[in-house]
């Protein structure tokens, strides 16, 4: 599939994303099912227990490097750098959402819009935020949970847009619901400056900028001083 060009609205031949397709949930994995666990166990876990809800049972949740976060706190701070002023909201990757039942995610970030219903002080959260960010993982069982169930329940929940972050391929892509409650692929980018991001005029994202925040990460062993200092 070909990746429209940096601020480009696909159109025409759009690829679609079925949210139906939830009236019979996709199955876990047979090599990640955990242990049954109601939404209510789910919500009260805590903070240091990590996981989501899939199908009713603990699954755990991916796991983390300095790449990945590198591109969360970006991310939450483009947002909210953007949407707070404005008088929205940004959350960030322990928020619990209750997206059906019974399945419970935690998005790396979050956003409501000014205007917006608001979500509970405590508690799952069981209204959909206009913005769902995920950053993906290496492993492909990560890479499944992003692209594949993620898609079809953020869409079955009415969040509007679902913005899909891979350091792997260094893209940026973004999908916005449609009126039939399925996804349509709504931006794909690269690298440069977006100028065009779906849902919120004015704000500028510069992939440049960010790609060259991860490159300031060391190896994989992660020896190497950073900004190219010695160290004493």
């Amino acid at each position: 599939m070909r990746l429209p060009k940096v601020g480009e609205r696909r159109r025409g031949k759009a690829a679609w994303y079925d949210a139906h397709a939830l009236v019979t949930p996709l199955p876990a994995p047979e090599s990640f099912r955990a242990r049954p666990m109601t939404l209510a166990a789910w919500a009260a876990l805590p903070e240091d227990e990590a996981g989501e809800l899939v199908d009713g049972r603990l699954v755990e949740e991916e796991g983390p490097d300095a790449v990945h976060e590198v591109l969360v706190v970006w991310v939450i701070r483009m947002l909210g750098g953007f949407i707070i002023p404005r008088g929205g909201l940004v959350l960030g990757s322990d928020a619990k959402f209750v997206v059906s039942v019974p399945r419970g995610r935690k998005p790396d970030a979050s956003a409501y819009l000014p205007g917006s219903r608001k979500p509970p002080r405590r508690g799952p959260i069981g209204v959909p935020p206009d913005i769902m960010v995920e950053v993906v993982s290496p492993s492909p069982r990560d890479a499944r949970r992003d692209r594949v169930e993620k898609i079809h329940e953020y869409a079955a929940f009415g969040v509007r847009w679902y913005w899909i972050l891979d350091p792997q391929e260094m893209t940026l892509t973004i999908f916005e619901l449609g009126t039939d409650g399925r996804y349509v692929h709504a931006l794909g980018a690269v690298d440069g400056i977006v100028t065009e991001v779906p849902g919120l005029e004015g704000l500028t994202l510069d992939l440049d900028a960010l790609w060259s925040e991860v490159d300031r990460l060391g190896p994989e062993s992660g020896e190497g001083p950073l900004g190219g200092v010695d160290t004493v």
